[in-house]
């Protein structure tokens, strides 16, 4: 299990490569600033998906992360 400060990190580097460094700026501060509620923001922010295809892709990536590139 990775610790709170990996996951920020990970979190960090994937907003990153997404959006770019300027624009993830831009969003880390758009979330701060705005009162977040998280449940109205899942059910249009995200995709659809259930609870179970939530955990299969983390499996997945997951495993991906822990095995060792040749």
């Amino acid at each position: 299990m990775k610790t709170e400060t990996a996951i920020r990190m990970t979190g960090m580097q994937a907003l990153i490569g997404a959006l770019g460094l300027v624009e993830a700026e831009r969003f880390l501060a758009a979330v701060s600033r705005d009162k977040f509620d998280y449940a109205p923001w899942r059910q249009t922010g995200l995709p659809p998906m259930s609870v179970q295809d939530i955990a299969q892709q983390a499996m997945q990536r997951s495993a991906q992360l822990n095995t060792p590139n040749p």
